[in-house]
This record gives C-alpha cells, sequence and structure tokens, in this order.
C-alpha cells in the first residue's frame, strides 16, 4: 500500500490517503478545463483513507459532483461526486503525481485540438464517462 502525502500550492492544506496501487486520470470535461485551465489529473486513492486539513473548501458544479479548493490559494483539491462523497484528489498535491502512471482518460471527444495525451490507456467519450459517474435514476 502506498501512502499519499501532498499539499496544496501554499501548504495550509495538506491531504493524506492510501492507494494500493495509483493511476492517474484526466478529465477534458468544460468544467474541469475552465477549473485547470486544462485537464484535470486525479489519483486514485482508498476513499476510505483520505484525510484533509486545513481551509478546504467546495463548489457544488453540478447536480452530482462538487470541487475541492484551497480557500487561501485556490488550488485544486479534488472532484467528488455529491452522491457517494467520493472524492477524486488533484494529481498535483502529490510529488511527481504520487509516480502513478495515466491510465484513464475522461470526456476524450470534449478535448481541445491544442493537445492530445500520449500512451496507451482507456480513453472514454461524454456518453461512457456520464454512464460511470452520474447516479442512475430510479
Amino acid at each position: 500500500m502506498l501512502e499519499l502525502n501532498g499539499r496544496c500550492l501554499c501548504g495550509e492544506v495538506t491531504v493524506t490517503a492510501s492507494s494500493p496501487k495509483p493511476i492517474l486520470r484526466a478529465c477534458h470535461c468544460d468544467m474541469c478545463r475552465q477549473h485547470t485551465s486544462g485537464p484535470f489529473f486525479s489519483i486514485s486513492a482508498d476513499h476510505e483513507s483520505i484525510k484533509v486539513s486545513g481551509p478546504a473548501k467546495t463548489y457544488r458544479s453540478s447536480e452530482w459532483a462538487e470541487r475541492g479548493f484551497c480557500s487561501t490559494c485556490g488550488s485544486t483539491l479534488w472532484y467528488g461526486t455529491v452522491h457517494d462523497g467520493v472524492r477524486n484528489l488533484s494529481a498535483g498535491l502529490f510529488k511527481d503525481a504520487g509516480g502513478a502512471p495515466l491510465k484513464l482518460e475522461f470526456f476524450v471527444d470534449q478535448c481541445p485540438q491544442g493537445y492530445a495525451l500520449a500512451g496507451d490507456h482507456k480513453k472514454l467519450t461524454t456518453k461512457d464517462t456520464i454512464a460511470l459517474f452520474a447516479p442512475k435514476e430510479e
């Protein structure tokens, strides 16, 4: 189990988590790109192990999602789904992105023409991504 220890840009928010085998994920949705000025890179972690200390705030960005940030420096901390409380931690919090390899891209059909991520990894379209994350209607 790898122990992840990270912090925001100013250091006021610290984040710890555990991951058996961390991977990186990149999201190209309009909101992630507007929030981070590029794709949002998250690192996989055991959701029960995540501990956040310091002036973290959340912004409800959609009916089913929220984004965490440091209220002092504005660093992106996580993207989370509100129906289950799962937080996908920003890879930038951790030195060398936790040494994790890129394994998954979300909303690849929304990726701007100006860049593309290299490598052989899974790429999900908007339809695939929504089906994976959006809460099921009952």
